[in-house]
C-alpha cells in the first residue's frame, strides 16, 4: 500500500542531552494520541501508511529515534543503552501530552525500547497501552531462554534452537566487519544502517542475568508468524511479567507497517478503543 495522504507533516524538536529528536505529528487533533516509535534501520516514514489509515480518529505522532534520520548523533554506543532510548520516549511523551497518557505502537527495537519503558514503575500513568510488534522485552526473552535452558523440554529446546537460527544475524551486527558493508552500500539508508548498529552493541553486546520486569500497561502483541527473525515462542514469556496481555497473530513478514499498514492500524486501533473508558 502506497500512503496518499502524508500525516506527520508538523515537525518539532525535542532535546535530550546529546541529540535532538525530530518529533512528527498530524491525524485528528482532538483525538486520542498514539505515539509511534520505528526500529533498526527505518526512521519515522515507516509509519506513513499507518498514520493514514488511523488519521480520521486519532492523533498520531512518530519521531526519528537517536541516530536515525533527523535525529543524528555522534555519542558512542553506550548512549544507546535501553534506558537511555526509555528516556527519549517518555521526554516526547511529555513533549506532545504533558497532561494526558498516550498510546505507543512499537516495532522492532522501537518495540524493545517501548517494552523498557512500559516497565519502569509507574508507566502505567503516563501510557495508557501498548502495541508490541516485531519486538520483545529483551529481559522476557532471556528469562524464556535460562528457564528453557535450565529445565529443558524436546519443545522448549526446539523453540530455542529455532529463535538462534532466526538471530543468526546478531553476531554480525555487533562485529566489526558490518559498519564498512553497510556504508558500502551508499546512500542515507546506509547511513541509518550503520548508525543504528549502536542499538545491537549497546545492548546484546555483554548480556546479563534478566530482570524481573513487570508492567501494569495493557498490552497487545501483534505476532507476525512469517517474521524471519522473531519466532512466536519468544514472545510468550511477557504472558507472566503483564497484567494484561492480549495476543493477535497476523500472517505477514517482518515489515509489516510498512507492508501491511491497514491491518497493523487496524489492530492497533481496536485495541486502543478497548482500552478507553
Amino acid at each position: 500500500m502506497t500512503s496518499t495522504t502524508d500525516q506527520l507533516l508538523t515537525r518539532r524538536t525535542v532535546s535530550r542531552p546529546g541529540v535532538d529528536l525530530a518529533v512528527f505529528e498530524g491525524g485528528n487533533p482532538d483525538g486520542p494520541t498514539i505515539v509511534m516509535v520505528h526500529g533498526w534501520p527505518d526512521t519515522h516514514e515507516l509509519w506513513r501508511g499507518v498514520a493514514e489509515v488511523l488519521a480520521d480518529d486519532f492523533r498520531v505522532v512518530s519521531y526519528d529515534t537517536r541516530g536515525q534520520g533527523e535525529s543524528p548523533t555522534d555519542m558512542p554506543d553506550a548512549a544507546f543503552a535501553l534506558i537511555d532510548l526509555a528516556d527519549d520516549l517518555f521526554a516526547v511523551l511529555d513533549e506532545v501530552s504533558p497532561d494526558a497518557p498516550v498510546h505507543v505502537l512499537g516495532h522492532d527495537w522501537g518495540s524493545v525500547q517501548s517494552w523498557e519503558a512500559v516497565c519502569r514503575p509507574g508507566a502505567e500513568e503516563r501510557i495508557a497501552s501498548f502495541t508490541s510488534i516485531s519486538g520483545p522485552n529483551l529481559d522476557h526473552v532471556a528469562s524464556w531462554l535460562r528457564r528453557s535452558v535450565l529445565r529443558p523440554t524436546p519443545r522448549s529446546i526446539t523453540h530455542v534452537v529455532a529463535q538462534g537460527i532466526s538471530s543468526a544475524y546478531v553476531p554480525f551486527f555487533v562485529s566489526p566487519l558490518a559498519p564498512p558493508v553497510m556504508a558500502a552500500l551508499g546512500g542515507r539508508r546506509s547511513r541509518d544502517m550503520v548508525s543504528g548498529l549502536r542499538y545491537y552493541r549497546a545492548n546484546v553486546l555483554g548480556g546479563h542475568r534478566p530482570r524481573q520486569r513487570r508492567t501494569r500497561v495493557p498490552v497487545l502483541q501483534l505476532v507476525l508468524t512469517r517474521d524471519p527473525a522473531i519466532r512466536p515462542a519468544s514472545l510468550t514469556e511477557s504472558e507472566r511479567w503483564t497484567e494484561q496481555l492480549e495476543r493477535t497473530e497476523l500472517p505477514v513478514g517482518h515489515w509489516a507497517p510498512s507492508t501491511h499498514p491497514r491491518e497493523v492500524a487496524e489492530e492497533t486501533a481496536r485495541f486502543v478503543r478497548s482500552q478507553l473508558t
